[in-house]
Formats: C-alpha cells, structure tokens, sequence
C-alpha cells in the first residue's frame, strides 16, 4: 500500500504541484522562466503546481526541468508473466474482457462444466 492510497485524488494531485514546484525551486528557475520556455502561460504553471492543469502541460514543465525520465516507472507498467505470453503465443494483448456475461459464482471461461449427475440445488 502506498502512503497516497489513502488521500483523495484531488490531495494526490496537490502533493504531485508541490513536489513540481519543489523540483523548480531545486533547479533555481522562477516560474516566469518556466512559462516561457515552455511556451506555456504564468497560470498555467501556477495551476499545475497547484495541482490543477492538464496532463500535456505537466510533461511540457517535467522536461524543461529535465525530470520527463520520472515517469519512466509510471509508465513502464506491469509486465505478462511468461505463462500469460505463451498462452497468447506472443502477441500483445489488445483488449479487457472485464465481467460482461459473467454471473456471480459462475464458473470461469474454460473451466470445466459441473457433473451431470450433480444433485446439489
């Protein structure tokens, strides 16, 4: 469990501007300097460190403050174990099944079928 798992995602997005502005504090450079470099506005670099903004804008201030290689273990993802890959014989999965046609307690898609003679209600 992660120490953010417990907050709202509106506090997890307001701890995430504070460490941006931190890390720009770290790198010496005032906000007005982000702003142009980036060719974004002033607010729009006082929103994102206020935990508000767009996710393009938050890639756009990561790499002018030369952190874009942060997201490296956000977007790496998980991994198919060597099971998963072979059963699908290498090809990349495209698409969740999720629970659609599922009913609770029924069994899973090639489990085996329950006895024939099975008298249990």
């Amino acid at each position: 469990m992660s120490f953010l798992d417990p907050l709202s995602d509106r506090e997890v997005a307001r701890r995430l501007g504070e460490r941006i502005r931190a890390l720009r504090l770290r790198r010496n450079r005032t906000q007005a300097e982000v702003a142009k470099a980036t060719t974004l506005s002033l607010g729009t670099i006082q929103a994102l460190e206020a935990g508000e903004g767009k996710l393009v804008n938050l890639v756009a201030v990561l790499r002018e403050l030369g952190a874009l290689d942060s997201l490296d273990a956000l977007l790496a993802g998980p991994q198919a174990s060597p099971l998963e890959l072979a059963r699908r014989r290498g090809r990349p999965r495209v698409r969740a099944t999720g629970r659609r046609g599922r009913r609770k307690g029924a069994a899973k898609p090639g489990a085996p079928a329950p006895a024939e003679d099975d008298e249990s209600w």
